[in-house]
């Protein structure tokens, strides 16, 4: 009914025309905000341990983006169910930008508090720009659900590489301007943001949530309100209970995005310390060049093949997707732990690690949203991105003191193990559908 019911208001020409409007005005928005979080991540665990002295406070800032993501994630799908996707995410972002400019004034005023409120805050940004893959399929065709997902996905890729890589012409602008130079690149941010925050306000007309319930999809209000009022996890984990499938689904977000962060927050300070190990006589700015350059690789390991990987969700199927993306995990944690003596051989395994996240993230989101029914699918949504942010909080927060004691090449097997365990749980799904003949 549910399948029959989207195929029907898609076969509306004008229902396609506003997705594609919705579609389009989702991508660029992604694209600007992107240029805002590939800064704080590259940053962020720098500022911590110059604000207060410690490495192991090094995944401090990283941890409140992911926290803030996590404790936002269900007011914001809450806002987007009472008055649509485009309030939602338009709110994020304005927060999003706030938090930047908090973050440029950290080193300005020594204040590791207003790191974190900073951070924070761009959490919210993160929590939003996550809401927006689950917009793009609001109206989205069936057959299409993992393509536009992926398309939105894909299009913070300019923003996402673009951001480390403005780190250096940030700094020099930040000395220009008489600031510290490490907030610099947060001006950028702080453009993105306003620029994103715009081009959704402008965008996101119909909002696509709001007119896929005028023609009889999604949630309408009867059955949006009673779930805003018990609004709270338990909702949103009832909905996923019920479907094996949609757990699936939660389960290799969440795990990816553990995974993810945990090595990410951390290749910053340790490339910092390779750099300097090596006798280097590197300027702050050069050496923010390098890492910039290896977080770039990353975020375009996360974002630039998403089309591929939306690709291979419909075609291949979103359970054997999830398995390649634990595979690329798996063999991301080993190429940077075996080479975190080499700058190159970190870069690939980052880049290696972000095309993991992808695949395990856009294909457990598709499983995920066509799981669950109509009346469980926000709630179920804001779950989703709640644990997310709770699981890369978790990470951070635990990334700084493994680094401290195992080093890097400890922090990446303590990040395969989680991997191997999502792999396990992966294929033994897929091998109960192949002997049920229902494989997805």
């Amino acid at each position: 009914m549910k399948e029959q019911s989207n195929a029907a208001l898609n076969a509306d020409p004008r229902t396609r025309a506003v997705q594609r409007r919705v579609v389009i005005s989702l991508s660029l928005a992604q694209l600007f905000s992107g240029l805002g979080h590939g800064a704080g991540l590259a940053i962020g665990s720098l500022l911590a341990v110059e604000l207060t002295g410690s490495e192991a406070l090094a995944g401090t800032s990283t941890m409140a983006i992911s926290l803030a993501a996590a404790l936002a994630a269900l007011p914001l799908a809450g806002a987007a169910a009472r008055s649509g996707r485009r309030r939602a995410l338009v709110t994020g972002l304005l927060l999003a930008l706030l938090g930047s400019a908090l973050m440029a004034l950290a080193p300005v005023t020594g204040s590791f508090a207003v790191l974190l409120a900073g951070s924070a805050l761009l959490g919210v940004g993160n929590a939003a720009n996550l809401q927006a893959r689950f917009a793009a399929v609001d109206l989205a065709e069936p057959q299409h659900r993992g393509r536009d997902l992926a398309f939105v996905v894909w299009s913070i890729t300019v923003g996402a590489v673009a951001g480390p890589n403005l780190i250096r012409p940030g700094a020099e602008l930040g000395a220009a301007l008489g600031l510290p130079e490490s907030s610099g690149p947060f001006l950028f941010s702080m453009a993105g943001m306003a620029i994103g925050a715009t081009l959704l306000l402008m965008g996101l007309r119909p909002d696509p949530l709001r007119y896929a319930r005028s023609r009889g999809t999604g949630p309408g209000p009867e059955e949006s309100l009673p779930v805003q009022r018990r609004g709270t996890l338990r909702t949103g984990m009832a909905a996923v209970r019920q479907q094996p499938m949609a757990m699936l689904g939660l389960s290799a977000v969440v795990g990816a995005h553990l995974v993810m962060v945990a090595v990410m927050s951390m290749t910053p300070v340790h490339l910092q310390a390779l750099d300097q190990a090596g006798g280097h006589q590197h300027s702050q700015t050069d050496t923010f060049a390098i890492i910039g350059f290896t977080i770039s690789l990353h975020m375009a390991g996360m974002y630039a093949l998403s089309p591929l990987m939306g690709w291979l969700t419909d075609r291949l199927g979103r359970t054997p997707t999830i398995i390649l993306g634990q595979l690329m995990l798996l063999a991301a944690a080993a190429l940077a732990g075996v080479g975190e003596q080499d700058t190159w051989l970190v870069g690939a395994g980052l880049m290696l690690l972000g095309l993991g996240w992808s695949a395990s993230v856009i294909a457990g989101s598709t499983l995920l949203a066509e799981s669950v029914p109509d009346a469980g699918r926000i709630p179920a949504q804001g779950l989703s991105d709640t644990l997310m942010g709770a699981a890369g909080a978790l990470g951070a927060a635990f990334s700084g003191p493994v680094l401290a004691a195992l080093g890097f090449a400890g922090l990446n097997a303590a990040a395969a193990v989680v991997a191997a365990v999502l792999l396990g749980a992966a294929a033994t799904a897929w091998r109960r559908d192949v002997r049920a003949g229902a494989v997805s």
